[in-house]
């Protein structure tokens, strides 16, 4: 039967029920209130500005997840004053978004003098109907966290360290040999690499699916960070906040997981993430920065880390090559002042570290104040250069923040490259710049030296005839190491080629206030400068090399111990320099002292290279105490210690009564000794007993299998021949040390 469209319809469809199957696959939609949520603190307007409003609303809720348009928000209107009511009605569409949407903005400023408070539309009846019996609430019963800083109340004073071989992971307990053991060990920790925070608080591990923190003395999971294939993460000083990086750009999928902890739409296509550790949530992304005056054929590495932190997690800023340095206010994420700092042609930046006295002094609270030497204390501070462009030179500057004040300039001439390098106190910035001859067939080295705690920043100035490779101050001190050369293969050095270099040791000479030379170690092929974290003495290795992996253990107050022990020394300039000893690691990669300074570890990484991988662990004066050779093995990490709680009372009295610490120190160690004697020797007589027993039963067993045969016993009728065992003891009655020089 044809119908009137001209196609065919069959009658028996008419018959047929489709009840089950209409059922089935009905789609229910809501009818209720359940998706709406009613949003309070919005600012009043009128109608000229209701787009703005809306567009802006609408940005503010994608960015936590929660996505919405325009069009589902309503908006109650005051006729008679032509102006919003301060309220706003958003539909979701269904119950879930709209519970996400409430549990994520509620709270949320949406400027500086609004914010949004939330509530569900069917929750109003419920208030007005509540029931307002008292009902007392049920105590939870506590369950106390474990403490993240458990490991510094270690009784014997220990300190760890992680290594990295293989897929395990394991964190080791260091001491005296007898304390040394494994604290925790776990296999495929980590995918990629690990890493300790700042203060050691956290162990950080990545992950394809992001980075995790762990911590505790039970190393349970602290807190997660959803960055997909993140392959570079960084701490901010205070441990605060944490970013990550990675070379694919976010992607957003449909059915990704929405809220302050995830990716929204808006940040498709940025690579690095700033993140609040203590809540786990999304601060802000960003892009990566390119010079735009950059050869795209050219391929740059990516300067890491690409945010940097004030000392205070107060800031933290970024740089765009050739153009600004943005500053971020924390936590907010949003841009200072809501400007750049505009510098044409900037290049690289640096902030100031916080000495010791400045975190003293922000802890306190204290005011601003005159210190000794006439400056007032300071506000964080920063350094930039920007290079020679037409007929401008080229400059370093200082720059207050956040008033942007600018402290001190200095112009540069004939600059190829700036490196900026702060002292850790903050006392000193060093700026090594490579100079080139007017030719521009040779390269030379100055050091621009700003002695940014006194009046003015005065600038010394170090010349120096060879290029500089590596420059390192000795924290905490005035003192400096550089490794320079005239090496014609500096260049461009080939396989088995071995770079002579020459160490100089400087120092501040405050008669004159300059920076002068203390001594020069000509000859070397030491490319690698490590100070211990105390200062004074310091280590010249050789790294990376094929040839050469010498490392050279220097002190450089040696003729300070001489004087405390009373001798009559004539102290001449750089008299004090004295190398303590030499070794030889084999590959060595990776050179890090531990945070007391008393120890240095060396290792050599799989990553670089496949020959006698492992670690070895060295005392300040060379000596090697343990030394592991494993294959397969990548990445050895001290762990870091946070700064003292004592104060600096407390640590001049310590100081000064540091000789009866020592004698007790010499009784556990004297009292350790003859334990350990004691154990052996009542070993050696559990074997010797044992030995004897053996002997014994042996001997019965030999007698009673004879007379079971009806042999007779060999001299059975005589007395049994004696045996006389000789036993030698040894025993200690007098030892004495002896230090050769």
């Amino acid at each position: 039967m044809a119908s009137f469209n001209g196609t065919s319809h069959n009658p028996i469809d008419d018959e047929l029920d489709f009840s089950d199957i209409e059922a089935k696959y009905r789609v229910d939609f809501d009818d209720g209130f359940d998706s709406v949520i009613v949003v309070d603190g919005v600012p009043v307007i009128d109608k000229s500005k209701l787009d703005k409003l809306l567009a802006k609303i609408s940005k503010e809720f994608s960015r936590r997840g929660a996505v919405i348009k325009p069009d589902n928000i309503f908006v109650p209107w005051d006729d008679n004053a032509g102006k919003s009511k301060g309220f706003i009605f958003v539909d979701f569409g269904n119950s879930d978004a709209a519970a996400f949407a409430a549990s994520a903005m509620n709270g949320h400023p949406f400027d500086a003098k609004h914010t949004f408070h939330i509530n569900r539309f069917t929750d109003i009846e419920r208030y007005a109907s509540i029931d307002e019996t008292y009902v007392e609430p049920t105590v939870e019963e506590y369950r106390p966290k474990e403490h993240l800083r458990a490991w510094l109340a270690d009784s014997q004073g220990r300190d760890q360290y992680v290594t990295y071989r293989g897929d395990d992971v394991e964190i080791h307990w260091h001491g005296k040999p007898s304390q040394c053991e494994v604290a925790y060990a776990k296999k495929n920790w980590t995918e990629l690499y690990a890493s300790w925070s700042p203060l050691g608080t956290y162990f950080a591990t990545l992950f394809r699916q992001g980075v995790r923190l762990w911590g505790g003395p039970s190393w349970e999971p602290q807190h997660r960070f959803a960055h997909p294939l993140v392959k570079l993460i960084d701490f901010s000083p205070c441990e605060n906040y944490l970013v990550t990086w990675s070379h694919d750009p976010i992607s957003v999928p449909a059915n990704l997981p929405q809220g302050p902890e995830f990716f929204s739409p808006e940040d498709e296509g940025n690579n690095i993430a700033v993140w609040d550790i203590k809540s786990g949530q999304l601060l802000r992304t960003f892009p990566t920065t390119t010079d735009e005056n950059e050869d795209p054929a050219m391929k740059k590495q990516m300067q890491w880390p690409a945010l940097k932190w004030s000392s205070d997690d107060k800031f933290v800023a970024r740089v765009t090559p050739g153009q600004h340095i943005s500053v971020y206010e924390l936590p907010t994420m949003g841009l200072h002042d809501k400007k750049s700092l505009k510098i044409e042609g900037v290049v690289d930046f640096e902030w100031c570290p916080h000495g010791e006295k400045d975190k003293e002094d922000a802890e306190k609270g204290a005011k601003p104040e005159k210190t000794e030497k006439g400056a007032k204390k300071r506000e964080n501070m920063l350094a930039y250069w920007t290079p020679e462009v037409a007929n401008q030179p080229a400059r370093v500057t200082l720059i207050s923040f956040p008033s942007r004040t600018v402290l001190r300039q200095k112009n540069l001439f004939n600059v190829t490259e700036c490196k900026l390098h702060w002292q850790n106190q903050g006392d000193f910035l060093c700026v090594k710049v490579d100079r080139h001859t007017k030719t521009k067939k040779s390269i030379f080295c100055n050091l621009e030296i700003f002695r940014v705690r006194e009046k003015d920043y005065p600038v010394e100035v170090v010349e120096l005839k060879d290029t500089v490779t590596d420059f390192s101050w000795e924290p905490k001190g005035e003192r400096f190491a550089i490794v320079s050369s005239n090496d014609p293969n500096l260049g461009n050095p080939g396989p088995g080629i071995t770079i002579k270099t020459d160490i100089g040791f400087y120092q501040l000479d405050r008669a004159k206030n300059d920076f002068k030379l203390l001594r020069t170690l000509t000859s070397r092929t030491s490319n690698t400068i490590r100070w211990s974290p105390r200062g004074r003495h310091v280590v010249l290795a050789t790294v990376g090399s094929s040839t050469k992996s010498e490392l050279e253990f220097w002190d450089l107050d040696f003729s300070t111990e001489e004087r405390r022990e009373g001798q009559n020394v004539k102290e001449e300039w750089g008299s004090g320099i004295q190398q303590l000893g030499s070794a030889d690691h084999y590959g060595v990669t990776d050179v890090e002292w531990d945070p007391s300074g008393r120890y240095l570890a060396t290792s050599a990484s799989a990553w670089r290279h496949t020959l006698e991988n492992g670690y070895a662990i060295w005392d300040f004066r060379g000596q090697e105490l343990e030394k592991h050779i494993l294959d397969r093995f990548k990445q050895f990490i001290w762990r870091p210690r946070p700064r003292s709680l004592l104060t600096k009372d407390q640590q001049r009295q310590i100081r000064k009564n540091l000789r009866e610490y020592s004698r007790a120190f010499d009784e556990e160690d004297a009292a350790e000794e003859s334990n350990v004697s004691a154990e052996l020797i009542a070993h050696r007589k559990r074997l010797l007993d044992e030995w004897n027993a053996w002997r014994a039963r042996c001997k019965r067993d030999i007698v009673e299998e004879r007379r079971s045969r009806g042999q007779k016993l060999n001299g059975e009728h005589h007395e049994e021949e004696k045996e006389e065992i000789e036993e030698w003891i040894d025993e200690v009655i007098e030892q004495i040390e002896e230090v050769v020089e």
